[in-house]
């Protein structure tokens, strides 16, 4: 997922030609989302009409979406976070949190890591609690996905996290 993002100078520096944005066309989308579903059949783990309402929202999104077909622009901010992360830096000090945490992380997640949850909990020293939920075969998108595929567990998660 972060091929590409170092800087050919130092390979542990985000590379500064990647810009602020990157233009995306709507198909492009959801070949990252499809690696993610574990069955040939892509139907079967989202409903294609959410997939076509996901994509449409992203390119109705950007007030400049050009081209043909139309391209919208997504901040390239999380990428160089992430670039960052995976090289060992800690973007944020969750020790001057004190409310109650809930993270979530989906099994099949192709963004979020093990390793991060487990660095934030050692952090979050002062929370006064941390919950972890892992959505077990769930997609990155989990939200998206058929309710059986993560998008139940997702809403009850939260919403018993609220209730409490």
């Amino acid at each position: 997922m972060l091929e590409g993002l170092a800087d050919p100078a130092n390979a542990r520096r985000f590379d500064p030609s990647v810009g602020g944005y990157a233009r995306y066309t709507a198909a492009q989308l959801l070949p990252v989302w499809d690696r993610s579903i574990p069955v040939d059949d892509k139907s079967q783990w989202r409903d294609p009409a959410v997939a076509t309402a996901y994509t449409a929202a992203a390119v109705a999104s950007d007030p400049d979406a050009a081209g043909s077909p139309p391209t919208f622009r997504a901040p390239q901010g999380a990428m160089e976070d992430s670039f960052l992360q995976a090289m060992g830096r800690r973007l944020f000090d969750a020790s001057s949190i004190t409310a109650r945490v809930l993270l979530v992380r989906s099994e099949k997640d192709f963004w979020s890591r093990p390793e991060d949850v487990a660095g934030f909990i050692d952090d979050a020293s002062h929370a006064r609690s941390v919950q972890v939920i892992e959505l077990t075969d769930a997609t990155h998108l989990a939200h998206l996905d058929r309710a059986p595929h993560g998008r139940d567990r997702l809403i009850e998660a939260v919403a018993k996290f609220l209730e409490d």
